[in-house]
Parts: structure tokens; C-alpha cells; sequence
């Protein structure tokens, strides 16, 4: 997507309280869906299988590992957004400049994802289902490039699948 068509993005969900709600409030619910999810199924591995479970382990430090390298790898690149970089104001209020590349919220979705698909496959792929209308609604948002987030899910998924079902 270029600069026209973020604008014209941004303005379409703007410009009614109807779109710009719907959109607000996906892009604050999803997220809260997962982590809420994510801390719950955290407690309960650690009442069920223990601390020092390999199921515990891998579901709580992989997704951490994946948070903490994310975080410095973006910070460290601090790729522009596209409100910034295109000039317009997002649909969600947002004031953080730069570090856009990758979403950390879409590489945190996925991994998260990916380690509830490696405990349970049907409440995995209703989280990868979250994961990805979360990934679009950063896009939709404003917030982030189209690259952001397919680079976040990439990531996500890549280091799931390694993390939790080859190694």
C-alpha cells in the first residue's frame, strides 16, 4: 500500500463513529483475548504438569524468548510508521515513533498461537484465527505497514513451529 491509500484508509474508518468504534475496539479486545488467555493456560499448565514440565517450559519461554528478541531487534532497525511517514492521523490513537517493523502485537499473537496449537490443535487454530484479526487490524488501524505484520506472522509462526515441533 502506498501513502493515498493509508489516508484514504484512515478516513473511510474515520469517518463514521461506527467504523472508527469497530475498528478501536478490535483493535484493543483481541489483544486482550489472547493475553488473557495466554496467563490463564500459563496457571493452569503449571497446577497440572508443574514448573519443571517440558510442556510448561516451551509454552513460557519460547513466546518470552520470541517478546524480548522482537523487542530488541525492532528498536534496533526503528522502522517509521505509516502515520508518520505518509503524515495523517490513525484511526487509533497512537503516539509511539517508530519501532514498526515487525508488529510486535502480531509477532506476539502468533507465537502465542502457535504455543497454545502445540498444547491443544483446536483452540491453537482458533488462536491463529485471533492472531490473524489482529494482524489486519493493525493494518486497518493505520498503525502499521502491510509488511509489519506479514513479517510479525512470519516470524511467530516460523519460531513456533521450530521452538515447539521440530526441536
Amino acid at each position: 500500500m502506498n501513502g493515498v491509500q493509508y489516508k484514504n484508509m484512515s478516513e473511510y474508518f474515520s469517518q463514521t463513529k461506527k467504523r472508527s468504534t469497530t475498528i478501536k475496539a478490535l483493535h484493543d479486545v483481541l489483544p486482550l483475548v489472547m493475553y488473557i488467555f495466554y496467563p490463564v493456560q500459563i496457571i493452569a499448565l503449571a497446577i497440572n504438569e508443574g514448573f519443571t514440565s517440558e510442556v510448561f517450559l516451551r509454552f513460557t519461554l519460547i513466546p518470552l524468548g520470541t517478546f524480548i528478541v522482537v523487542t530488541v531487534v525492532r528498536a534496533l532497525i526503528n522502522a517509521q510508521r505509516p502515520y508518520e511517514k505518509y503524515d495523517y492521523t490513525p484511526v487509533v490513537h497512537k503516539a509511539t515513533k517508530g519501532k514498526s517493523f515487525p508488529s510486535r502485537h502480531t509477532v506476539s499473537a502468533f507465537i502465542i498461537a502457535m504455543a497454545f496449537l502445540y498444547i491443544q490443535s483446536s483452540l491453537g487454530i482458533i488462536m491463529l484465527v485471533v492472531a490473524t484479526a489482529i494482524a489486519v487490524t493493525r493494518v486497518l488501524a493505520g498503525v502499521h505497514f502491510v509488511r509489519d505484520v506479514i513479517s510479525g506472522a512470519a516470524i511467530g509462526i516460523l519460531i513456533g513451529i521450530l521452538g515447539f515441533f521440530v526441536f
